[in-house]
């Protein structure tokens, strides 16, 4: 083969080779086109555009009253395209951007203008068009920063985007906040209200349409979502705001003082089983801090102690065991079952006393004595009743968390001879505060018993989505003679027995102290000596409206007893709602009106307040006829309307001095006060012009 041949060889060789190549690659281009086309279609459509979640505004939840306990607000993620329309020009940006970073700096105080400015040149040079400028910006921040220099020129020319976010936000702080809670998906973490209603407080997410720009940055492609998110329902619950801060107060005073561990306080309405206020405080740290870090009210299961008693006299009278007039000796304060003995807190016991007695001083002896006589051949014939009244089991709350309790029965892997005698006195038994309160209230409910609750609406738009009755959780916790010698019993722990600091000479509560040891631990009850104080009870006692337990853990300063430590806190709860509410006052009798008769006096003021102080008594709060804080018993009264016209003098003769500071604020002038009371003179006469600050007298008597 020559030399011209073996050329042309390889020649035609490389040739049918690249000719190979290039229909493999045509072929390759056509299947990726037509076959897989629509795979890599979506595929660079998902690389470039994608939907994104848009967080819907979470509901509010409110207190009984209407007040905010939790709520969203909108806050903002600020970030600017800096090759915006209106910006394109060189000559347009560079001449305003100065200006835009030294308001921003103003504005934010967060680092001086030249490094807005220097931020803000780099990112234009950059090219950048989702260029972050600051996060968590509040609404009022948003609507400051739509006037500043080229953020003036609009959404797409002056290039500012503002991100949504939701925050969530507690208008009253540390108030009930173990109760209120928080919901966190990420954790599977449902706390309180917030995680038990989470499913009509989160609403629906929307979605927006987002394109990945450069640096692998997801930027929205229009300001609106094309998907609305839909907000969250709004959770009206039982609490009382007012209540609720009593409680929170009163808690941590005495937990303070006493140097405790931790304590709860819970108060009720008797009749619907509303929860009005639910305090929890746990010591944070050495220091006397404290703070809602675990609900105790609902979820600390814990032999009970004292207060279990009311169950146990309640069994045993039904049965007729035993009543109220039979006599005991207490045995010098001590009682032996098996090798373990069963002390009375009073040295030497009390004697022979009758069994009413005994649950007004709290004598562990007798309720011991009788229980353990009368049952300790058939204990199941006991517990068996405590699980007819329910107290075995859950109570089915509205909000997670709520503890196990714990009644044994002698079928129990932990009966022993002694688990009766104990369980009479309320050890060898686990209940939680809310359980102990439900089976109290229901004695205050003429035996009914309903389950605690904290929800009583869910509204969406202002419109009820659902609506909570209470529910019942036994029908009659026993017969009507046993009640009312319950009845006597707990009002004389108070007058005459160990809760005697509570008695006040306005109301009767009635209730029981309960001192509880805890144990220590592996260490049982040979370990350091810890107690539990607590008072359950309800009030007013003639005609009870509401019911509450406090439980303090651990006092390490002072006394330990429940009277010392439990029982300042529900007296003082109880004083204040009973000094707020007049529903209360059943000895208070409508005043009776003749004509003419002058009402007290009454300073001038907020309108409406007064209408309301004055319906209260059963006045009539408008008819034009009567003079002026006169009663007519025919018309009624009139009220005084206070009218502000700003730039001139009001008329404030007759008010009080928060009133007429407010009315004189308002209407631009600066007031000098002399005196106390009820303004009686003025500087300035009524509807002379004035100027912004001019100073006027005002003489209280």
């Amino acid at each position: 083969m020559n030399i011209r041949t073996n050329i042309l060889l390889r020649v035609y060789a490389a040739f049918g080779v690249i000719v190979l190549f290039a229909f493999a690659v045509i072929a390759k281009m056509v299947h990726v086109q037509v076959v897989e086309g629509d795979k890599y279609r979506a595929m660079a459509d998902s690389l470039s555009t994608k939907y994104v979640e848009v967080e819907a505004a979470r509901g509010n939840i409110y207190s009984a009253d209407g007040s905010l306990l939790a709520t969203s607000v909108p806050e903002y993620e600020i970030r600017m395209d800096l090759l915006a329309g209106g910006i394109e020009d060189d000559k347009v940006f560079y001449e305003k951007v100065d200006s835009l970073a030294y308001r921003l700096a103003a504005h934010f105080k967060d680092k001086p203008g030249f490094k807005y400015a220097r931020l803000l040149r780099d990112a234009r040079e950059e090219r950048q068009r989702y260029f972050l400028i600051k996060r968590n910006v509040s609404y009022q921040d948003l609507k400051a920063l739509k006037k500043f220099p080229i953020f003036n020129l609009g959404r797409y020319k002056g290039g500012m985007i503002a991100v949504q976010q939701n925050k969530r936000i507690f208008p009253f702080r540390d108030l009930a906040a173990r109760t209120i809670g928080y919901y966190n998906a990420n954790a599977g973490a449902a706390v309180g209200l917030e995680g038990a209603y989470g499913d009509y407080i989160n609403g629906e997410t929307g979605k927006r349409l987002v394109q990945r720009i450069a640096g692998g940055v997801w930027m929205p492609i229009n300001e609106d979502a094309e998907i609305a998110p839909k907000d969250g329902a709004d959770i009206i619950s039982t609490i009382d705001i007012n209540m609720q801060d009593l409680a929170q107060s009163a808690l941590k005073k005495q937990l303070v003082k006493s140097e405790a561990d931790f304590g709860c306080v819970l108060v009720m309405e008797v009749e619907t089983g509303k929860i009005k206020a639910i305090a929890n405080y746990t010591r944070d740290g050495e220091e006397l801090e404290y703070k809602e870090k675990f609900n105790y009210a609902i979820a600390q299961s814990a032999e009970p102690g004292s207060t279990f008693k009311l169950a146990s006299y309640m069994i045993a009278m039904e049965d007729g065991k035993f009543d109220l007039n039979d006599r005991i000796d207490t045995e010098g304060g001590k009682y032996k079952v098996y090798r373990h003995t069963i002390k009375d807190s009073h040295e030497g016991g009390y004697g022979v006393i009758t069994m009413k007695q005994a649950f007004e001083v709290s004598s562990n002896v007798a309720i011991v004595k009788q229980i353990y006589n009368h049952y300790k051949d058939e204990p199941e014939e006991f517990t068996s009743k405590l699980h007819d009244l329910k107290l075995g089991e859950k109570m089915g709350l509205q909000i997670p968390g709520e503890g196990s309790p714990l009644i044994k029965t002698p079928e129990s892997k932990s009966w022993s001879g002694l688990t009766l005698p104990q369980m009479a006195y309320g050890y060898e038994l686990k209940m939680t505060p809310v359980e102990i309160l439900a089976l109290y209230n229901a004695v205050a409910n003429n035996g009914k018993m309903i389950s605690p609750m904290f929800v009583q609406e869910i509204r969406r738009l202002g419109s009820t989505v659902e609506q909570f009755k209470p529910r019942v959780v036994n029908d009659k916790i026993c017969s009507d003679a046993t009640l009312e010698k319950l009845k006597v019993m707990l009002e004389g722990v108070v007058i005459d027995g160990t809760g005697k600091a509570l008695n006040n000479p306005l109301y009767k509560i009635a209730g029981k102290t309960g001192t509880a040891q805890v144990a220590d631990g592996s260490k049982g009850y040979k370990g350091k000596r810890q107690y539990q104080a607590s008072f359950c009870g309800y009030f007013p006692a003639e005609k009870p409206k509401y019911s509450m337990i406090v439980v303090v853990q651990n006092p390490t300063k002072g006394s330990y007893y429940a009277a010392d430590v439990a029982g300042p806190i529900f007296r003082e709860v109880a004083d204040m709602v009973y000094a707020g509410d007049i529903q209360m006052y059943s000895d208070m009798k409508a005043p009776k009106l003749v004509g003419n008769t002058r009402l007290p006096k009454v300073k001038d003021g907020h309108k409406q307040s007064a209408q309301k102080v004055y319906s209260a008594f059963g006045i009539k709060p408008y008819f034009a006829s009567a003079t002026e804080n006169d009663i007519d018993t025919n018309n009624g009264i009139t009220y005084k309307e206070v009218k502000m016209n700003r730039g001139v003098v009001p008329d404030v003769v007759g008010m009080g001095l928060r009133d007429a500071l407010y009315v004189l604020g308002n209407s631009g002038l600066k007031p000098v006060v002399k005196g106390s009371g009820e303004v009686i003179t003025q500087s300035l006469a009524v509807g002379t012009p004035i100027m912004k600050g001019t100073k006027i007298l005002i003489e209280l008597q």
